[in-house]
């Protein structure tokens, strides 16, 4: 597998370096306000990654951090009235259900900055014992020009940096890109002891801190953003290495592309977010996944209503041929060459554009042949595995079936009562596949039995029977296709 690798600019071979664990550190969010589609966009892609590295035999492990001390989360809190801890905690449980809800595994740790201050103390010690690092009035600095290599990650000189920057002058900095490991404590802000007096920890030490604390002084994977590389992720490089003079910090750095709305990044600070919650509220988490993966990972991708409507139709076209349908005794479709052809783009830098449309290909196929008579379990099966890869879950979201269970009951009742009243073994022992829904509304597997049941029909030759249940599917928007292999519905309301 090639992955491509932020630091040395190109895409290389991967491989952990012990051979089986996958060491990965992925920066987690400030928690002073709703996750975003954005975030989701990031997160959908490092779950992606570590889902195929998984299937490839790895073992991972992950790391994800919440920055739960920061100047936005104390304005936050001050606004509303209540403590830091409060407003990060209630928005630390927005993430982890709406993370949930789009199938993204949980890391197997979240450290929490104000959770690991003495860590982060202790690297700093480090860094002042050694010379990379001073203190000043409180404050606690790196020193950039210590490190001859500051630069390497964004491919930027010293020079450059400054030249490109707007920074505001401090008289307490040796150097103007000097930046902070240590703050000193404000008044009415959360703080903690420390060597140089009370204050916080600043942002790019943390991640180092929790980052080795968990994973140890070299990392396999370094990822987040593409905003994150300059300067949050080559002030960790060159801070990290400076304590341990452990070289890399991390094997291979790893950034996703940005997501947009209109021609603007989607960011908190321009207002112009669209809430996860909000977009569960229109679409499925599979068409929201799906969304996502059909751009490659480090591209530039905006967020459109239109986008996120084609991508539900185009799930949908999966869901349809992995619908139950009896088997046939006929040669099964082979789903070998799809199944290369998705490994092979995902061993290209996790080109999921290309292993989707490989899968598309498969249920193409599988259409067609299933059109012919041939068995498509074994397809099935293999779309689901792939799809899986890719965190799809096929599954249907209920709420977009607006189907009364009174309508539904009612022609259940006339329809057994007309397959008793044959007086035919075979049909009256049809009734007993006659469930009524117990629910409010009509779910799945209701659909499913009464498709079923008005295949059965049809090969008793209880025509009319068959022809009402039907017209009834065909009344609640329900379509019905009828082949050699089998019947299957897909549910396309008008609206």
């Amino acid at each position: 597998m090639k992955l491509y690798n932020t630091l040395s600019n190109d895409a290389q071979e991967f491989a952990p370096a012990d051979g089986k664990t996958v060491k990965m550190y992925v920066c987690g969010v400030t928690p002073y306000s709703s996750t975003h589609v954005g975030h989701a966009l990031s997160y959908v892609a490092f779950d992606t990654l570590r889902r195929y590295l998984e299937f490839l035999g790895f073992e991972v492990r992950h790391v994800q951090n919440f920055t739960d001390v920061d100047d936005k989360i104390i304005k936050r809190a001050q606004e509303e009235g209540i403590s830091p801890d409060e407003l990060a905690e209630r928005y630390i449980d927005d993430f982890f259900r709406t993370m949930d809800a789009l199938n993204i595994q949980r890391a197997h740790v979240y450290p929490r900055a104000t959770q690991e201050v003495e860590p982060i103390i202790a690297t700093i010690q480090t860094l002042v014992e050694n010379g990379s690092a001073y203190a000043a009035e409180g404050d606690v600095y790196f020193r950039v020009t210590k490190k001859a290599d500051y630069g390497k990650l964004s491919h930027r000189t010293l020079d450059g940096m400054q030249a490109g920057s707007r920074i505001d002058i401090d008289e307490n900095k040796e150097h103007p890109m000097d930046f902070a490991l240590w703050k000193g404590a404000r008044p009415g802000e959360p703080s903690w002891d420390s060597p140089w007096g009370p204050g916080r920890p600043g942002w790019h030490i943390e991640c180092t801190a929790m980052a080795m604390t968990y994973l140890g002084e070299t990392l396999d994977i370094h990822g987040g953003g593409q905003d994150l590389i300059f300067p949050h992720h080559e002030n960790e490089i060159a801070q990290s290495e400076a304590a341990t003079g452990a070289v890399p910090f991390s094997r291979y750095w790893v950034h996703n592309g940005l997501l947009q709305l209109g021609e603007d990044k989607m960011s908190k600070s321009l207002g112009n977010l669209v809430s996860v919650e909000e977009a569960l509220t229109k679409y499925t988490p599979d068409s929201i996944r799906m969304y996502f993966l059909s751009s490659h990972y480090r591209s530039p991708l905006s967020y459109t209503d239109e986008g996120c409507e084609a991508m539900e139709r185009s799930v949908d076209r999966l869901r349809h041929v992995l619908r139950p349908i009896p088997e046939s005794w006929r040669q099964p479709v082979d789903p070998t060459p799809f199944q290369d052809r998705f490994m092979a783009a995902m061993d290209d830098d996790l080109n999921t554009p290309r292993a989707l449309a490989a899968l598309f290909d498969l249920s193409r196929e599988m259409n067609r042949q299933r059109d012919d008579g041939r068995s498509i379990t074994k397809a099935q099966e293999c779309l689901r595995h792939l799809g899986s890869i890719l965190g799809l879950t096929f599954e249907v979201k209920e709420s977009t079936m607006s189907i009364g269970s009174e309508s539904y009951n009612a022609v259940v009742q006339d329809v057994r009562a007309k397959l008793t009243e044959t007086g035919l073994a075979e049909l009256t022992e049809l009734t007993d596949l006659m469930i009524e829904s117990e629910s409010e509304t009509v779910s799945g597997p209701d659909i499913d039995r009464l498709v079923a049941l008005r295949a059965n029909c049809r090969e008793q030759k209880q025509y009319a029977l068959s022809d009402e249940i039907r017209a009834w599917l065909e009344s609640q928007s329900i379509s019905v296709e009828d082949s050699a292999g089998g019947s299957i519905w897909e549910y396309r309301p008008s609206s």
